[in-house]
């Protein structure tokens, strides 16, 4: 299977979890699908300064800054099939 095919797969996947992963797994399949279907965060960070989830996400997904989009599909499919289990 070609790496943006699994990638695919896992992304749809990660919908029918059999629990609902923490808050921190949840910022790291944000972060590794956008690095790994965008690439570098491309957005300005949010205005609201008490939007917590916004500039978590935010943040999440610009520490993956300069992660290349292969790697970070591989890391997020990973992720994907350690919590389906």
């Amino acid at each position: 299977m070609e790496l943006k095919e699994a990638f695919e797969k896992a992304a749809s996947d990660s919908k029918t979890l059999p629990a609902k992963p923490d808050n921190e797994t949840l910022l790291k399949l944000y972060s590794l699908y956008k690095q790994g279907s965008i690439g570098d965060i491309n957005i300005d960070p949010p205005a609201n300064a008490f939007d917590f989830v916004a500039k978590a996400k935010f943040s999440a997904w610009e520490a993956l800054k300069g992660k290349s989009t292969e790697e970070a599909m591989t890391e997020y499919i990973a992720l994907v099939n350690e919590l389906k289990g």
